[in-house]
């Protein structure tokens, strides 16, 4: 079957939008050729920074001749309805149509109509200039005369040239004729803009990329990603250096240049003295370099590695010179911010904070620290940290966001208040703090294990959660500006893999004491609200760990379950349990017993709660489920009380043999209502045991 080759070649696309550019092509194009009956095999976009470009292989050369049945008036019916009929269906008299008989409902006219499908280069010679028109740039320009005129095409850059082809692999392919703002599609595209200027005549994909890379334009962007990392790599080793790898700026970089040359160049090592983070930053913001590191020392070398985007005649000797010019002067700069910064305290800054206002219902900055300060002090001795290294490490955390470096390079922001907390001789725990309080920002982020800066880390996210709910600034949907999901996320890694024993509503209502706003809502039911939105991350976060979100459900719905560890742990416990025979069928008689209570509950209208009466226990199996049940809960009760949750299910297992002996033998709808009455608040001690250990109405299954 045929194939589609697609190219729209323009000035440079910025490299950012080239990869989200290259899937909305191959989306658009595939969706409608879908839509138009066209099933093709495959598709495969690509982007550069002069072009981005589309093949689709397996199409059908036409599609296919479509029948339709349609329904019309009843035979005698309103004139103006049969006139409407015929001119939907196309049908110039109803002599046309075919009569259905029905005879219930009466005889009704129906059309039947034939629509021929049309050669598929046709289909796209429509479909493509909408797809150019309507294409989802995040920002578009117009360009030249033609822009003057109302519905002038907007295109992330000038658009020069478009390609399209279609036709089989062993023929000649046919041109998509169709023209977008006077450009009309053809089969010539051009190579490197300085290295192979020259225009390419293709014909199909394989004969275009070949073609392509003879013009120094490597199409596939993994392919460019490659040839950068490996000859870097390579480049560094030959001088005994590594290389430092940064797929964020590899990306952006493989999008900057079509034909990758990979240089190195230098800078004096003076200006090592600067801390590595800062000198990383710098020449990667400003100059999109990589940076090497000395494998010997562990730190960095004096040396950068730059792709350029063409095949220099004197080796690249001017391209690197140019570069280092501007990163001497970068580098300069940076130097001179650092120098600059360490002749101010951290706890100098802190006034300017009193300017700075954090949110306008939540206060300046200077305010949140102090909440911090305060929360931080109370957290310390629930996780081990020295209360007074907390306070000055929680006082200090944001005070680097004042600094020359930080206001340069935002990105380092915690990193330079730990490298400027040392170099004022602060303690190795304070100055940890003041970088890892804002950890963890993500899943595959380091989680702090310095008590410090745990307390600190804690008060600062639980100072932000408290503050957005109390204002009622929550998340929705998928919006989160403040990012609170990810502090809730931030709060349970830090005590579940720290193995912290916290209260969570405790600690909550003591950011809420120091919070000092009105709050929309009452403080018990804000704190209640908010452990409840903590479930709910607890329940991602364990699910991306294979466990099983309904358990959590269960844990929380006993009431007062703000120890996020023993939830976890609780968790862990409950489903080992359940994927044993013994949890299984425990579950599924519990929940038999709970079916049948509220069936009867809702019969009788009212709640089967009370205590059975023994004396009116007629079957053995009555009284080995009553004695199962008390010797169950009151081991299963202690062994919640150590926190032995393992030896909790041991007890519960217990409790199957009873369970099924006594839905195999008794009849709980006894005809004797007071029997009836007391088997069924049997029932529900069964439903009351297991609330030991969790809520097993809320498990699946």
């Amino acid at each position: 079957m045929p194939d589609l080759l697609l190219e729209l070649f323009s000035e440079e696309i910025p490299a950012r939008m080239q990869a989200k550019a290259a899937e909305d092509l191959r989306r658009m194009v595939t969706d409608k050729l879908v839509a138009e009956g066209l099933v093709y095999e495959g598709a495969k976009a690509f982007a550069t920074p002069r072009r981005l470009a589309l093949t689709v292989h397996g199409i059908p050369a036409r599609q296919a001749d479509l029948k339709d049945e349609r329904k019309g008036p009843r035979v005698g019916g309103p004139d103006a309805a049969i006139q409407g009929f015929l001119k939907a269906t196309g049908l110039s008299s109803l002599d046309e149509a075919t009569i259905q008989r029905d005879p219930k409902k009466g005889d009704f006219y129906v059309a039947l109509i034939e629509k021929p499908g049309r050669a598929t280069i046709d289909v796209l010679a429509e479909m493509l200039p909408v797809i150019v028109r309507t294409f989802p740039w995040p920002k578009s320009m117009r360009w030249g005369k033609r822009s003057e005129k109302p519905g002038a095409l907007n295109w992330v850059r000038p658009l020069h040239a478009i390609t399209a082809t279609f036709g089989l692999e062993t023929e000649e392919p046919d041109v998509v004729s169709f023209a977008v703002d006077g450009i009309e599609a053809g089969q010539t595209t051009y190579g490197h803009r300085f290295l192979a200027p020259a225009p390419i005549s293709v014909r199909r994909f394989e004969d275009y990329e070949a073609k392509l890379l003879d013009a120094k334009v490597v199409l596939d962007p993994q392919r460019r990603k490659d040839t950068i990392v490996t000859d870097a790599k390579q480049l560094a080793f030959a001088q005994g250096y590594e290389l430092v790898e940064d797929q964020v700026l590899l990306d952006e970089v493989a999008g900057l240049v079509e034909w990758p040359v990979v240089l190195m160049g230098s800078f004096d090592p003076d200006y090592l003295k600067v801390p590595g983070e800062v000198i990383r930053a710098t020449i990667r913001n400003n100059q999109k370099c990589f940076v090497v590191r000395d494998p010997k020392t562990g730190g960095l070398a004096p040396k950068f590695i730059l792709t350029a985007n063409i095949e220099a005649t004197d080796g690249g000797k001017t391209i690197i010179a140019g570069n280092e010019r501007v990163i001497r002067a970068r580098l300069s700069d940076a130097k001179f911010f650092y120098e600059t910064d360490l002749k101010t305290r951290l706890e100098d800054r802190l006034p300017k904070f009193e300017q700075i206002v954090f949110h306008e219902k939540l206060g300046t900055q200077a305010a949140r620290i102090a909440r911090i300060e305060k929360l931080a002090a109370e957290i310390a001795p629930l996780v081990g940290a020295d209360a007074a290294k907390t306070a000055r490490a929680a006082k200090l955390a944001k005070a680097d966001l004042l600094t020359e470096v930080v206001g340069e390079f935002p990105e380092v922001q915690g990193l330079m208040g730990k490298y400027y907390a040392l170099a004022q001789g602060e303690d190795a725990s304070v100055a940890a703090a003041c970088e890892e309080h804002y950890k963890p920002q993500g899943p595959g982020d380091r989680v702090p294990t310095d008590k410090v800066a745990v307390a600190v880390a804690l008060a600062d996210k639980l100072d932000t959660l408290v503050g957005f709910w109390a204002i009622d600034e929550k998340p929705t949907g998928s919006k989160d500006p403040y990012a609170l999901r990810r502090a809730a996320l931030g709060v349970i890694r830090l005590i579940t893999e720290n193995a912290l024993r916290l209260s969570l509503l405790k600690v909550a209502a003591s950011a809420l004491v120091g919070l000092q706003v009105k709050s929309a809502h009452e403080p018990d039911k804000l704190t209640a609200d908010l452990l409840s939105f903590f479930a709910d991350r607890l329940k991602v976060q364990l699910r991306e760990q294979g466990a099983r979100h309904d358990l959590v459900d269960a844990v929380f719905a006993l009431g007062g379950q703000d120890d996020l560890l023993m939830v976890v742990r609780r968790v862990e416990a409950l489903g080992k349990f359940l994927d044993s025979d013994d949890g299984k069928n425990l579950l599924a008689g519990t929940k038999r017993a709970s079916n049948i209570l509220a069936i009867e509950e809702k019969k009788d209208k009212r709640k089967f709660d009370g205590a059975p009466d023994v004396a009116l226990y007629k079957l053995d199996e009555e009284k080995a489920l009553a004695k199962a049940i008390g010797e169950v809960a009151a081991e299963a009760g202690a062994a919640v009380a150590k926190e032995d949750f393992a030896a909790a299910m041991r007890a519960m297992a217990k409790l199957r043999p009873a369970v099924d002996a006594f839905f195999d033998k008794v009849k709980v709808n006894d005809d004797d209502a007071a029997i009836r009455e007391n088997r069924l608040k049997l029932l529900n001690e069964i439903r009351s045991a297991t609330r030991a250990v969790a809520d097993f109405s809320k498990i699946e299954g």
